[in-house]
């Protein structure tokens, strides 16, 4: 995994996701180790939290670990990506989605 993505649990989600969100843009990846899909979009998923360093902040979060958040969030399928701002959900994507399906969900949240 990237240096620039953090893992995040039920625990801190409110603080690293929520609360971050209100100072800019959280990507959410929610994913499993045994997740064929998630892992094919893990490489995708590092080159937008690399290409986007420091204008947002890009996060995993395991499903299997963390289903309060998943549940939560009514994550069905996954992988799910939620961006978040102001601590609240402003996009999302499901399945294994393009690196420039990602980037476009990105851009336009950035301004």
């Amino acid at each position: 995994m990237a240096a620039n993505i953090q893992n995040v649990t039920d625990r801190d989600f409110k603080t690293e996701v929520l609360e971050a969100s209100k100072t800019q843009p959280v990507l959410v990846d929610f994913w499993a180790e045994w997740c064929r899909p998630c892992h094919m979009i893990a490489p995708a998923v590092e080159a937008i939290a690399n290409q986007f360093q420091g204008r947002l902040k890009v996060v995993k979060l395991n499903v299997d670990e963390n289903n309060q958040s998943a549940g939560e969030y009514n994550i069905r399928g996954i992988p799910t990506l939620l961006l978040f701002k102001n601590g609240q959900v402003a996009d999302q994507l499901v399945g294994a989605v393009p690196k420039e399906q990602i980037e476009r969900l990105v851009t336009r949240h950035l301004g």
